[in-house]
């Protein structure tokens, strides 16, 4: 039966797989009666990963010691200050918080005497405030103030249904496949990132969080340039800075106008998140009620335009709609004084006040000047003259069918007269400008039955002498759409700049992207600094394009590329049937989510298809990076005499752990002078790549030579991989018969591998047995697969299981978890509390508390520890002169004739025991003679020292531990097909011998 040692030491490179069994933002540590002692302190990088300061397991002191002193928990006592006890953990683990990463009152800072740490409070904005009202202000939002009769007047009625139809769908779609995903497992707050993260891995998670990072953070800068236009349209005009000195050429100077404001916005709005979140959540409630009023008063202004419409008269000219703010009188001639005289539309159209025909444009001299009503109501029937759809090329003029019109051109130099096109317009141009805001059918019906075509076409209010077109219907008055809107885009403009720092540093706290590490730091209460800053930068080049027309079909791209990670994770899922997908919402099936995720794909391409190929790079590229950012392995293998792999089930378990995915990086080491052995280097790297294929392991192969062995594995540890494609995991196999060994180099390279392993930060896998490990080809159709999580190690023992379970080896078999409860824990608690911990994960898995009861201190413990420290004290012994040591190793040699060690590797190098020639020249002084004569004298005093030694209590407690606990395993899990467990840490004592209690502990 195999069997799993693991030493966890807490590594950047696993946090987010950590994250993925929903254990990393507890402060998990026992605080006895809520106190904590200042010295129990543990490091931490933030986010609720500790980090060791020493490579070696600190002791605490005695008081120390005494808060952590379990008869039964010996073995694991001097690391009980950073690998708890699952009694001590379980219950915050159930009952954790989903804080937001980031906010100062969920994140207390502790003060240096170590004062008592407070629970944080969970948001107590609920889900109408917290979720369904802001969600509402973003999407009655910029797009249905400044766009939608845009919208509805250029696709007509019909195709604007069929945009929202689309749209609607899609979303609808994706958010049955997030209702699948968010009940699939317990997640704290971080939107759809942390849903895919946490239920479908990192590499989901990364692309989608990164997508929906850009899309909201565009989104900001969408906002703030929907209220710069509608201040320097609407409200204060006269604030413009640029003029241009070409009535025909306006856009340009509005354009660097709206850049200088949006970029002042933007730096307002960002030191205003940067200051506190508190201010903008004041002014949530403020921004959302303008919202609420604005749109109550389209909806009042359009019932009161039954029997009583608005006053908004268009002119015409012929068929074509004139700009209304550069006249006054829609008339060619006005009488004042009882003389005709010309109008102010005359001199624009003629260049002069006199009544002569000469210098007039062609088309105004053949054509009547004439006023329609703008707004007619919901009674005249206006709805079908809009049902259908009139798209426009730039700078064609807005016209109304059926107005008579004489076919003859016009003065170029006079088309800003007219009302035009600003933009070519088309169904797919429309779809990707409205997709940000998907409102409902009824705004549709409703602003196509009340306005007049040109009216609706018009997307700045020209024709309605510079008034919101939106407002027009509005009553009371047109500003209270205008002061409404501009409000609700502030306010929308500040949640974006306050989400999106806060996702992104989410990510960048997971490490699962190492370059964007930097963004994960802030100011001391947590504020995402950094990630604010480059948030601002980002939307800074949404500013700097200056047109929202331009801005909103980017960030749908990005919404859209998140919404089809939602539906092809959702798909996907299901149609694998993966043992961690078990959603509790029931409402779903695959073929939906195949069906959203086309439709997004589809409407991406329809918005434009260039735009939704550099999107797709984009999350291409993020998911393939993030890929090669999992579990990286280095493997430790050793060769045999042949320079064949020794073990390969080492390979074998690394195939299953990855199941394709990620690096591996196999190593191994050949004792000598690369000089002379280079050439047995590349042969055995040449076995271990043929290795490596039939085992199926993606990787590379590294080869050292060196002198010593232990020195070539330090090398391997500290230097294989390459920038982000570093190892994080250090697999490696058991020392075999050290028990029977009385030579040192049996344990000490296996030892000094765990001690270089923890400082550099690096999970070790230990796989005993690993030769009855099963292969590639093997099916278990039954089994169990078990768990014995003894202290906490940062999810290691809960990821193993997962990985292996995704292989189709492991798939079948089922998980039992079995934790230890002490005298004084409630076990039946313990019980309740895992299991409430295990459905919360979703992890299907029997639980099995096994209670420890306080025993006496069998004989064969004594014994065991007095060999073990009678053994440390001859092997001491035998390190005083050369000769002494000569003597005693001839002596282990003539009694015991040493054993080939099969472990994985022994520093042969080391404590040479060199065959002792029959004859030995020496020259003797004086002195020499002396040391002879006294080491001589003392040796029998030696043997009485070591005949009356007596074993340390502490040394004692840990072999009763190690007895203890092998004896519960062996007999509970004597039938399973694999045991995962944890293994202590390495020693403190460097010069200490204590491989016989690890050996003790792992005899199953």
């Amino acid at each position: 039966m195999p069997h799993f040692t693991v030493v966890p030491v807490e590594d950047n490179h696993i946090s987010n797989y950590d994250s993925l069994e929903g254990i990393n933002w507890v402060d998990y540590r026992d605080t006895g009666q809520g106190l904590r002692d200042h010295n129990d302190t543990v490091s931490s990088d933030g986010h609720g990963h500790h980090k060791e300061n020493s490579p070696f397991l600190n002791s605490a002191d005695t008081a120390n010691g005494n808060d952590y002193y379990d008869k039964n928990l010996a073995l694991f006592e001097e690391e009980l200050d950073i690998r708890p006890k699952v009694s001590s953990l379980l219950n915050r683990l159930v009952n954790y918080t989903n804080i937001t990463q980031g906010a100062k009152e969920h994140e207390e800072a502790e003060s240096a005497e170590g004062s008592k740490k407070k629970i944080p409070k969970a948001p107590s904005m609920g889900t109408l405030m917290g979720v369904y009202l802001p969600c509402l202000q973003n999407i009655f939002g910029v797009i249905l103030f400044l766009r939608m009769t845009w919208i509805v007047g250029t696709a007509g009625i019909m195709q604007s249904l069929l945009i929202v139809l689309i749209c609607c769908c899609c979303t609808m779609l994706t958010a049955i496949s997030m209702s699948a995903i968010a009940t699939n497992g317990v997640v704290p707050a971080g939107g759809a990132y942390f849903m895919i993260s946490r239920s479908l891995g990192p590499e989901f998670g990364g692309a989608v969080g990164l997508c929906f990072y850009l899309g909201t953070t565009f989104a900001a800068a969408m906002y703030i340039l929907g209220a710069i236009e509608i201040l320097l349209k609407y409200i204060v005009p006269q604030a413009a800075i640029f003029h241009s000195s070409d009535v025909n050429d306006m856009d340009s100077a509005m354009l660097n106008n709206m850049r200088v404001y949006g970029t002042l916005f933007l730096s307002f709005m960002a030191v205003v998140v940067f200051v506190g979140v508190k201010y903008v959540n004041k002014f949530a409630s403020l921004f959302l009620a303008c919202v609420i009023i604005s749109i109550l008063s389209i909806y009042a202004g359009a019932i009161k335009s039954i029997f009583d419409p608005p006053e908004f008269p268009i002119c015409m000219l012929g068929n074509r709609t004139l700009s209304r703010d550069l006249f006054d009188i829609c008339a060619k001639t006005v009488v004042e004084n009882n003389v005709t005289v010309a109008s102010k539309l005359w001199e624009n159209f003629c260049s002069t006040a006199n009544m002569t025909m000469e210098t007039c444009d062609e088309y105004f001299t053949h054509n009547n000047v004439t006023e329609i009503q703008g707004i007619p109501g919901l009674a005249r029937g206006i709805i079908r003259d809009n049902l259908w759809a009139s798209y426009m090329e730039k700078g064609e003029i807005l016209e109304k069918p059926g107005l008579p019109s004489e076919d003859v051109h016009g003065s170029l130099s006079n088309l800003y007269l007219y009302v035009s096109s600003d933009i070519a317009t088309s169904f797919t141009v429309l779809v990707g400008i409205f997709f940000p805001s998907v409102t409902d059918f009824s705004s549709v019906v409703l602003f196509g039955a009340c306005l007049e075509g040109v009216v609706l076409r018009d997307k700045f209010g020209d024709a309605v002498k510079k008034t919101l077109v939106v407002g027009t219907l509005s009553w009371p008055s047109p500003w209270v759409i205008v002061i409404g809107s501009f409000f609700s885009t502030c306010g929308a403009g500040l949640q974006s700049l306050t989400g999106a720092p806060r996702l992104l540093q989410a990510i960048a706290k997971d490490n699962i992207i190492p370059f964007l590490r930097v963004f994960g730091h802030g100011k001391a209460n947590g504020e995402p600094t950094w990630a604010l800053l480059l948030t601002g930068l980002i939307a800074e080049l949404g500013i700097l394009i200056a047109s929202l027309d331009m801005v909103a079909p980017i960030l749908s791209m990005f919404f859209l590329m998140c919404y089809l990670f939602v539906n092809l994770a959702c798909a996907v899922q299901t149609l694998l049937r993966t043992p961690n997908w078990r959603p509790r919402f029931k409402y779903y099936h695959w073929a939906l989510s195949f069906l959203g995720m086309s439709l997004c794909l589809a409407l991406m391409f329809i918005s434009s298809w260039y735009y939704a190929l550099v999107a797709m790079v984009i999350a291409g590229m993020i998911y393939k990076y993030i890929e090669y950012q999992g579990p990286q392995l280095l493997v430790l293998l050793k060769l045999d005499e042949d320079l064949h792999v020794k073990y390969p089930r080492l390979l074998t378990f690394a195939s299953q752990l990855k199941a394709g995915k990620g690096l591996t990086i196999v190593g191994s080491v050949i004792q000598g002078n690369y000089l002379e052995t280079f050439g047995e280097a590349q042969a055995s790297e040449q076995a271990i790549k043929n290795m490596m294929e039939i085992e199926k392991v993606k990787g590379f192969c590294q080869v050292i030579v060196a002198n010593k062995v232990r020195d070539g594995i330090a090398h391997l540890i500290q230097s294989c991989g390459l920038g982000g494609m570093k190892h994080n995991t250090v697999v490696m196999g058991w020392p075999y018969g050290w028990r029977q060994s009385e030579d040192p180099r049996a344990w000490k390279t296996f030892i000094n591998t765990i001690r270089c392993t923890t400082a550099a930060h690096l999970a070790l896998m230990v796989p005993k047995n690993v030769s009855f490990y099963p292969s590639n080809h093997e099916r278990f159709t039954e089994g169990h697969v078990d768990v014995w999580w003894i202290v906490h190690d940062g999810g290691m023992l809960m990821l193993l299981p997962f990985l292996l379970k995704q292989h189709k080896v492991w798939r079948k078999c089922k998980m039992r978890i079995f934790t230890v409860a002490q005298m004084d824990d409630n076990s039946i608690q313990m019980k309740k509390d895992l299991a409430m911990f295990l459905y919360q994960l979703r992890i299907e898995a029997e639980v099995e508390v096994v209670e420890m009861h306080n025993s006496d201190i069998s004989a064969y413990t004594y014994e065991r520890t007095l060999m073990m420290e009678q053994r440390s004290q001859m092997l001491r012994q035998m390190r005083l002169s050369s000769a002494e040591r000569d003597r005693e190793a001839q002596l282990v040699k003539d009694r015991h004739s040493l054993i080939r060690m099969g472990s994985l590797y022994s520093d042969e190098e080391e404590e040479v025991v060199e065959s002792i020639p029959e004859k030995i020249q020496m020259t003797w002084t004086k002195d020499k003679y002396d040391a002879e004569r006294k080491n001589r004298h003392n040796a029998p005093q030696n043997f009485r020292e070591l005949i009356s030694i007596k074993p340390d209590q502490s040394n004692v407690r840990r072999m009763h531990t190690a007895v203890k606990l092998n004896e519960v395993i062996v007999n509970r899990s004597h039938d399973a097909k694999l045991v995962l467990l944890n293994m202590p840490g390495p020693p403190r004592n460097s010069d200490g011998d204590e491989n016989c209690i690890l050996d003790e502990f792992t005899q199953l």
